[in-house]
């Protein structure tokens, strides 16, 4: 399960694999509590922009990870002191990026060994 190349962006940034979004938000979350704009920004940053997250794909996952307990949120000001939803991991998060980094760890595992046989 590789990531698909995005030929229509030139850039070399390429879609998520399908299940790998929560996983990644959780990931930059552990790291600090931050607005929806700054997870997406993040994922770029770290990845050096071969990931790109809009917002139609953002929300819906942070809202399935606030229902499933894996996020909190509270309203604060951003840098530029407007109003934003600042999403923060639960116990439970960390519990579901520790599950999900082994599992994600064991794909990875399994793919190179096919890929090297």
């Amino acid at each position: 399960m590789a990531a698909q190349p995005n030929p229509d962006n030139p850039a070399g940034s390429s879609d998520l694999v399908q299940g790998t979004l929560e996983m990644l938000i959780l990931k930059t979350l552990a790291l600090e509590a931050m607005h929806g704009y700054g997870v997406a920004l993040r994922i770029e940053q770290i990845s050096k922009g071969v990931f790109r997250v809009n917002a139609g794909s953002l929300l819906p996952a942070l809202s399935r990870m606030e229902r499933a307990g894996h996020v909190k949120t509270e309203w604060r000001a951003t840098e530029s002191n407007r109003r934003a939803k600042y999403y923060q991991l639960t116990a439970k998060g960390r519990r579901a990026l520790a599950f999900e980094t082994e599992q994600w760890q064991r794909q990875i595992a399994a793919i190179a060994r096919i890929l090297e046989a």
